[in-house]
């Protein structure tokens, strides 16, 4: 009979090892990427260079040295407002705080897994029933010890705790480089639209101060008979309508430097950004683009996207493991005396070694349903990943198009301004002749100034393109030959 019993506890136990052995093996779930986009060979706004692409997940490079990457436009003032913007610009504040809050949560997912040691002193009065006689007497207990606990995570759940409290400070890391990327893009483009403005309002007031040449000219004019009141007025509107552009375009400015201001950290009341007062003759520099690949690498939002995807299947993980049963290993050591002089006594010592292994039976359905909900949050992740990717690739393409496009109609408006330009001085000498009359020369100057405007807006608008290039790209275009040997 007793060979019958050890048998059947045999049996009885035999499922249970084979689980926890399997367990011991367990680890975070991999993701399926088969949803995940093909990544291009090339951009379509370049040569393809390579065969068709296929998914891969490439190793984050957003840790890769930028440097300063503004400094290809060679404009000591944008340097300047460069290094203000780090060091009080808001939104970087909160990107490093948060990155230090999870920092410290993966400090304390870490200790999760260490001994837990700490002191207790118990005081207690009342009767000792076990002293045989009748009334019991009232004695005092002291009990100083030591309490020695661990959780020896046999299956794994607090190492993927602190796994995913690990991918977590990563994700927080590259979200920070990805702010500190996005405030320079900001600035920059901030500062260029200042500078656009500035050379916009400068072609207005140098038309004002031509259109009101040629009033007092008309004025003159008038007053000998040579010239009807009509063309005056008709000047007189141009003169107050150019006028009125004029002080729109300084209203805009205020506008744009009290944002600059902010992306500053700066009070706006406090700032101003002086207009140089010269030609803005700068053309922004060419970036190659490289292959998507090696910008998906260096892009720290996607690498951000890559390690939320990867500590959300940590965390499946984690409720997967709570269907396995936990050891916990407790120690006590200490003294207990109900004399409080002989408290430390040798004698008094006192001790207790325990093991607890423990494992849910009926929960409700609470452990599945926390298994389900991590489950569909690794799928949002999964999704966000991919969405963070795509973006990636179209904003990339966007910029691509748009400054191939801008150099086409810049290259159209600079003959567009030369033949505006030689229209209106011809104009303006057939006008003081006699030959043509005055609403003439209004037309050639409105056109002159028109496709001098939309020529500066071009610029303006290649300068913005350029740096939301080199935002979209991660912030560099030299990527690592590793990466580029990789992408092949």
């Amino acid at each position: 009979m007793t060979s019958f019993s050890a048998k059947t506890v045999r049996l009885a136990w035999a499922p249970l090892l084979a689980a926890l052995v399997l367990a011991g093996c367990a680890s975070a779930p991999a993701p399926d990427l088969s949803a995940l986009p093909a990544t291009p060979a090339a951009f379509k706004s370049t040569p393809a260079t390579a065969p068709e692409g296929h998914w891969a997940v490439v190793p984050p490079a957003d840790g890769a040295e930028r440097g300063a990457w503004w400094a290809v436009f060679h404009d000591p003032v944008l340097d300047d407002l460069m290094q203000r913007a780090q060091a009080r610009n808001t939104d970087l504040q909160v990107a490093a705080a948060r990155l230090q809050q999870a920092r410290a949560g993966l400090r304390q997912a870490d200790a999760q897994r260490l001994p837990q040691l700490g002191a207790s002193l118990g005081v207690a009065r009342g009767t000792n029933q076990n002293a045989g006689v009748t009334p019991a007497p009232v004695v005092n207990q002291a009990t100083p010890s030591l309490n020695l606990a661990w959780e020896t995570d046999l299956f794994g759940r607090l190492s993927l705790g602190s796994q995913a409290a690990a991918l977590d400070a990563q994700a927080s890391e590259a979200l920070l480089q990805s702010t500190w990327l996005m405030v320079q893009a900001q600035v920059a483009q901030a500062y260029f639209a200042l500078r656009e403005s500035d050379a916009e309002r400068r072609l207005v007031r140098e038309t004002l101060d031509a259109y009101r040449d040629t009033l007092r000219l008309s004025e003159r004019r008038l007053a000998v008979g040579d010239l009807g009141e009509l063309d005056v007025q008709r000047l007189r509107t141009e003169v107050a309508s150019t006028e009125a552009d004029a002080l729109a375009l300084d209203r805009q400015r205020v506008a744009q430097e009290n944002a600059l201001a902010v992306l500053l950290g700066e009070s706006a009341s406090g700032f101003a950004l002086a207009d140089p007062a010269q030609d803005w003759t700068a053309r922004p520099p060419a970036v190659p683009a490289g292959l998507p690949s090696a910008m998906l690498a260096r892009r720290p939002d996607v690498a951000a996207a890559q390690r939320s995807l990867m500590a959300a299947q940590a965390r499946l993980g984690v409720a997967q493991s709570a269907w396995l049963p936990d050891l916990s290993l407790t120690a006590s050591g200490g003294y207990a005396s109900t004399d409080l002089g002989d408290v430390f006594r040798w004698s008094a010592r006192a001790w207790s070694l325990g093991a607890l292994l423990s494992m849910p039976i009926f929960d409700g359905g609470q452990r599945q349903a926390q298994e389900e909900r991590a489950g569909g949050e690794a799928q949002i992740a999964l999704a966000g990943y991919r969405q963070q990717v795509l973006t990636a690739l179209r904003e990339v393409e966007d910029q691509l198009s748009g400054l191939g496009l801008l150099q086409a109609q810049a290259e159209v408006l600079g003959q567009a301004v030369a033949s505006a330009r030689r229209a209106t001085a011809l104009s303006d000498i057939r006008y003081r002749n006699g030959q043509i009359s005055q609403l003439d020369l209004l037309d050639a100057r409105r056109s002159e100034l028109r496709s001098l405007r939309q020529a500066v807006q071009v610029q303006g608008a290649q300068f913005q393109s350029t740096v939301a290039l080199i935002r979209a790209l991660g912030g560099g275009w030299e990527a690592p030959a590793s990466l580029a040997s990789a992408a092949r």
